[in-house]
This record gives C-alpha cells, structure tokens and sequence, in this order.
C-alpha cells in the first residue's frame, strides 16, 4: 500500500510552505531516511526523508507550488522482497519490459504466420532508360520520398493487420533523456515577458517565502519602531596585529581561521552589559530586559539573507564562535539551517564590510532594539599624536529603536566597542 508523504510540522504560526526541489523523481528508488524533498518556509529550508524505503510513484506538488502543513504532495510504494512496486494500477519497470517483450514476440509471430499473401507485395520497378529517366530529386534518393512512402504504406499494411486481429501494439516508453541541472524553485516557476517586439526580455520570478518573509519584517519595523543610526570609527591596528601574531598557532590549534567576527562579538556583549537597553525589547507596554545573550549573525544564504543564532555566546570562547559562525555560514549556504537555530537572538551584529561595503545604516532585527553594522577595513589617513600616519580604519553603524534606547545610551554603546576593539585586552581584564 503506498505511503502518503505529507507536509510536516515546521514550526508555530507556519501553515504553509513552498515546494522546493524534488530530490528523487517518479519511479526512482530511494533507501529509508534519504533525502527526499526541500520544503521552503518563511524562515528556513528543510528537507523530508523517505520514511521507507521504496518507489516514489506520483509527485502531486511540483517545485515553486505552495502546500498547506499536513496536505500530501506524493506518494512513496514501500519496497516489497525482491523488487520495488510501483504505481498502483500501472506495471512496474520490469513488467513493462517483459510485457513489451512478449508483445513484440507475439506480434512477430502473427504477421509470420500470415504469411506474405495478406500483406502488399512490394514491386520493384525495373530501371528506365537514361533517355527517358525523369531529373532526379533529393527526395526521390535512397532514404528519401520514394523509400519513406514505401515504409509507410508498409507501416499502415501492418497497423491493419494488428487491428483486425486484435493484437495489443508494443508498449511504448519514453526514453530517458539526459535532465538539465536542477534549477532552484524560484528558476523552476520563472516567466519570461517580452516586450512589444524589441527583444527586450523581462524575468518575473515568485518571490520565495524567505524572501516574502524578510520584505513583509522589513517593512514592518520601519513602520512599528523609532529608527535612528549613529556612527563611529574604529581603528583596527591593534586586532590585526593580534591576528598575524597568533593566527598561524590558532588555526593549527582549531581548524579555523582567527577571524574578526569573534572580536566584535565580544566587545558587543561587553557594550551590552554596560548598556542593558540594547538587550531588550518592547512588547505591548512592558520593556523586556534580557539577562542572557543569543548574538545573531546576519549570514547571505542560498535563499537571502538570514540571522542563525549564537546562543549565550557570553560564555563562548573565541574559537567557539568562529567555529560556529563557520558552521552555520557553510549550512546556510546549502540551505540546511535548522528551523530553532534562527529563532530568538537577542542582538544582532550585520558584517557588510565582506561584500566590501565603505558605511550602511542596517535595519533592526525585530522584536530587537539593536544591530550592529560593521563595514569594510580601509587604509586611510588619521591624526595620532599630531601626526598624521596610514591606519586600518573601520565604519561602525548602530541601528537602534529610540522607543527604548535613547541617544546616550546608543553612542555610548557604539564608544564602549570602539575602546574594547581598538584594546582587547580590555575584554580579559574586563575595564
């Protein structure tokens, strides 16, 4: 009996999802927990397993269509001893082989025993003298006109002769031509609109629910909060000097680069504890302070941007969060973020600066009050000590909801990472 494969819970408030892409076609096998299909949701991409193993016989949600949570999108014929079964009501892969076969042998063998008097004897027509042969087409050359109307006048002898003896035709199957490269289920839905005549095309493309789910929380907190962005410098010398210095022991010691991520992580937990407001948030009336700290990591993934979370990075040590924030870049990439790892966050730190932004105003991540934007690292000139010296510089944004966080505790957040970032030794000694 087959299996229905249905849309799995993803999640509280999600009844709806977006087909992805059919890992397995129909009438592919597929083993027990491979696998199977990508389900998009407004938050992350997950994948469905085969509960079974077994042949997937009829797919009834293809990649781009929306399903409702618990709405069968196909169906999965569990494997029985010795081969695979297929669609209810239509002949397995081998049945149809050897149906063809004995189809194909009863056939010959009924128009043998007819014998060559029930069909139309062929004729061949002695050759004309060269004087009165006609000019010659390329039609009428061998495989040409002349042939082709020769086999078909045979074909339809043949057709006849089947019809009358009630002889069922071979069974006919589609040659299994090579597939394109999967395209994802924006691409697979893609319309392509012409202008009048010019050739000037137009791609309209669906936008996926990641991406409806971003444009609707953008909007929304530009029109719920106070938005305000304040600035600063700061000069990088003394992180990039740490780095060259232990970055070879580092990442022979852990597998991973000494990136800048960590720094700015911890001086924004450093900044956070001596400005609490920016760990809040507002629901309803009520101010909600939070006395743990989940630091979200804006990551560009396959689908857009999203926001994994570093929970209680406090108590992460360098190593952790650059591992982490490895990890969870390389799944968001290939789209395998689990659904929890992207909910919650209590603060939220956006590096533009990989893309080789110069200076941004990013935009919260709500119910967040506060989101750190950090942006490329240039050579530029400043005055030290009166002189005027070549040092690595960085613009720093903070983004902020002035319902809550007022300008004080804002620039003095922005100042506290900017000290703790240009001395790190600051965050081991914690002054």
């Amino acid at each position: 009996m087959a299996i229905e494969l249905k849309v799995p819970e993803v999640g509280e408030s999600i009844t709806e999802v977006q087909i992805g892409q059919w890992l397995k076609d129909e009438g592919q096998s597929v083993e027990k927990d491979e696998n199977l299909i990508e389900i998009e949701t407004d938050k992350a991409t997950l994948e469905i397993v085969a509960p079974e193993s077994g042949t997937i016989t009829r797919v009834l949600k293809r990649a781009g269509e929306s399903a409702q949570v618990g709405e069968v999108i196909g169906y999965l014929e569990p494997s029985r001893v010795g081969h695979a079964v297929a669609r209810v009501g239509e002949p397995s892969v081998e049945s149809a082989e050897a149906d063809e076969e004995t189809t194909a042998a009863v056939h010959k063998q009924a128009v043998d025993s007819i014998g060559s008097s029930a069909r139309p004897k062929k004729t061949r027509q002695p050759p004309q003298p060269a004087e009165k042969a006609e000019p010659k087409s390329g039609l009428e050359e061998p495989g040409g006109r002349a042939r082709d109307d020769s086999r078909r006048s045979e074909a339809a002898a043949d057709g006849a002769l089947l019809m009358s003896l009630d002889i069922p035709r071979p069974v006919s199957r589609m040659r299994e031509m090579p597939r394109p490269p999967r395209r994802s289920s924006s691409e697979e839905t893609a319309r392509y609109v012409s202008r009048a005549g010019d050739g000037r095309e137009e791609e309209v493309v669906p936008m996926s629910p990641i991406r409806r789910r971003i444009a609707e929380r953008l909007v929304s907190v530009q029109q719920t909060a106070a938005l305000l962005t304040t600035f600063n410098e700061i000069d990088m010398s003394a992180v990039v000097a740490l780095r060259n210095e232990h970055k070879k022991l580092f990442a022979e010691r852990y597998g991973i680069k000494l990136g800048f991520m960590s720094f700015f992580v911890k001086a924004a937990i450093d900044a956070l504890k001596n400005v609490p407001a920016v760990n809040a948030e507002i629901r309803g009336t009520d101010i909600v302070y939070h006395n743990y700290f989940d630091i979200g990591v804006a990551i560009g993934g396959g689908k857009g941007l999203v926001v994994p979370v570093l929970r209680d990075a406090d108590r992460m040590s360098f190593a952790e969060i650059e591992l982490s924030i490895a990890d969870l870049a390389q799944r968001a990439r290939e789209n395998r973020l689990k659904l929890q790892e992207l909910q919650g966050g209590t603060f939220t730190i956006s590096n533009g600066g990989v893309y080789g932004s110069m200076l941004s105003t990013p935009i919260l991540n709500p119910p967040q009050s506060g989101i750190l934007g950090l942006h490329a690292i240039e050579d530029r000139p400043v005055a030290r000590q009166g002189q005027v010296v070549i040092r690595p510089m960085m613009y720093v944004a903070l983004t902020y909801d002035h319902r809550i966080v007022d300008g004080e505790g804002a620039v003095t957040f922005l100042k506290r990472v900017k000290d703790v970032v240009e001395e790190p030794m600051r965050m081991l000694v914690e002054i």
